[in-house]
């Protein structure tokens, strides 16, 4: 197929169709130029997926993202016989495997795009699948990978340049990256979670497609991606705890801790304290350790009497400190409120201990079976703290980011007379 123009391909990754046809719906009237059957709705309802969308939309492309790896002639006929008029096969299927596939789709009227996820020479793959007669090239980064901060943008200007058929480039395009996609050589934007998490999917789809044509970045409220720490604060300012929680499986918060500063937000990498309960020294000595915007987490034992009260605090204000987290007591509650600190704390007290000097300043700490280590981000609000390793703080943001996406999608349904039952498929996906 001839392209003369760069074409937005929605991925419509559900697991429900219902939802995905109504998401369609919405990006078409903003443009959307060929319409995918996602892998996940492939596998929930079946090649059904293709054939709605091919009876709902005969004159548009519809893309099957089977990601073949055996069976190339069975799968490439029921999904061509279903309306697909592009099928994915992955490039580290065998030849024979790629091979089937493109005789097949000769056969039943479907060309080949052949996707390169997870190839470990991507140009070299792709010149061999251009050989062997493909259709098209897909450039593709895992959705896991993309929550571990990687592109597509290099390889797609590496095999852009080594082929001479269509390129596609999937990975987290959004109207911020969609320019780059289509100067670094793709002639198919692959976008998903940009526009089906949108709370106006023409909307995004417009924005997007203004993005391709004026080759320019247009800066996104949604579907923010994190890959430094300063875009790890700015997104998981944009989250909450229990988007945390969520994104990291329903863990990570510590359990007892609560919010005495409500309405108070706090992020930051932490600053751990060990000290023995009521021994402020160094609790108060971590302030002058702490960096602007860092959170200082205090073991106290969990009980009292109070390691931290109103001086502490100023002194963390004027450090920068973003909030402290104590697992032990605090006092003096109400001036801290007053001040707006967020103070997180296990137990309150009147009652001050003792500066005797014991304890460690930037050691893991255990709080409530949760180890908490130097630099480790933490996330606090009203509805307590949650701890994301250091070491998985770029991947779990982004995962957090995609479950306030998700939500904000889910929010938009319900306001438009839905309820949470009918938009989650409760009744369907209940264990019978």
């Amino acid at each position: 197929m001839e392209i003369k123009e760069p074409v937005i391909q929605l991925a419509l990754d559900f697991v429900d169709l219902p939802r995905a046809l109504k998401v369609a719906e919405e990006a078409v009237a903003g443009g959307a130029d060929w319409l995918e059957a996602g892998t996940p709705l492939i596998k929930s309802e079946g090649l059904a997926a293709v054939r709605a969308l091919h009876n709902r939309w005969p004159d548009k492309v519809v893309v099957a993202d089977m990601k073949t790896m055996d069976a190339g002639r069975a799968e490439v006929e029921f999904a061509a016989k279903a309306g697909a008029g592009i099928v994915g096969v992955l490039g580290a299927a065998s030849d024979a495997t790629i091979r089937e596939c493109i005789e097949a789709g000769r056969n039943y009227g479907a060309e080949i795009i052949v996707d390169m996820i997870q190839v470990d020479d991507v140009v070299t793959r792709a010149r061999e699948a251009e050989a062997m007669g493909a259709a098209y090239i897909g450039i593709h980064v895992a959705i896991d990978e993309q929550m571990e901060g990687k592109t597509p943008f290099d390889t797609l200007r590496e095999v852009a340049c080594a082929v001479s058929i269509p390129v596609a480039v999937a990975g987290g395009i959004n109207s911020e990256t969609a320019a780059e996609a289509v100067e670094a050589g793709a002639s198919i934007v692959v976008v998903g979670g940009a526009i089906i998490k949108s709370t106006d999917a023409a909307a995004a789809t417009r924005q997007i497609k203004k993005a391709m044509k004026d080759l320019v970045a247009v800066k996104s409220d949604y579907f923010v991606r994190a890959c430094s720490d300063t875009d790890i604060r700015d997104t998981l300012l944009r989250c909450s705890a229990a988007n945390v929680s969520d994104a990291l499986h329903r863990s990570g918060d510590l359990p007892g801790i609560v919010c005495r500063t409500p309405g108070a937000k706090m992020v930051g990498p932490a600053v751990t304290v060990r000290t023995y309960p009521g021994d402020w020294a160094k609790p108060v000595e971590a302030i002058d350790v702490a960096r602007p915007g860092d959170v200082i987490v205090i073991d106290a034992g969990g009980v009292t009497p109070a390691v931290w009260g109103e001086l502490a605090t100023n002194s963390a204000i004027m450090q920068g400190a973003a909030g402290v987290v104590i697992h032990g007591a605090a006092r003096d509650t109400g001036d801290i409120r007053e001040l707006g600190f967020p103070l997180f704390c296990t137990h309150c007290t009147p009652t001050a201990g003792e500066p005797k000097g014991f304890g460690e300043i930037n050691v893991p700490i255990r709080i409530s079976n949760v180890t908490v280590a130097p630099g480790d981000w933490i996330i606090g609000d009203d509805d307590g703290v949650c701890v994301i390793p250091k070491d998985k703080a770029v991947e779990y943001t982004n995962r957090a980011m995609d479950v306030l996406e998700k939500e904000n999608r889910l929010r938009g349904e319900i306001q438009e007379g839905s309820t949470l039952s009918q938009v989650a498929y409760l009744i369907k996906w209940e264990k019978k």
